[in-house]
């Protein structure tokens, strides 16, 4: 089961890509399009050219985890840009709204870690 934490890393593919790779194909993509390593248990989201579907990638030291959600109506109306063109990272909470066909630029959450002062 893949368990989706505030301290994990979430890569977004911020170009649209062929949605008929496989998990080889989308290791590949994160090698030589997001210059990360596939293996380092990031979290990665792609979807595809007519923003109906997305595909989620991450290793969990075992093996390779590939999900999909395809809308059965609408596009995610959603995606997130970049400025270098590549990726963008996404917080745990803005994932979620993103897999519900959301807008997670307004999702606001408290911050995933803060100081705890003694006596508070």
């Amino acid at each position: 089961m893949i368990q989706i934490t505030p301290q994990m890393r979430i890569l977004v593919a911020v170009e649209a890509v062929d949605l008929r790779r496989g998990i080889d194909g989308l290791a590949r993509v994160c090698q030589e399009v997001l210059q990360t390593d596939p293996f380092s248990g990031c979290l990665f989201v792609f979807r595809n050219r007519r923003a109906t579907t997305l595909k989620i990638l991450v290793y969990d030291s075992q093996g390779f985890w590939l999900c999909q959600k395809r809308l059965s109506r609408g596009r995610f109306r959603f995606w997130p840009e970049s400025p270098s063109g590549v990726c963008q990272r996404l917080e745990a909470h803005e994932l979620q709204v993103l897999l519900a066909a959301g807008n997670p630029a307004g999702a606001q959450a408290p911050a995933a870690w803060r100081r705890v002062s003694p006596g508070h």
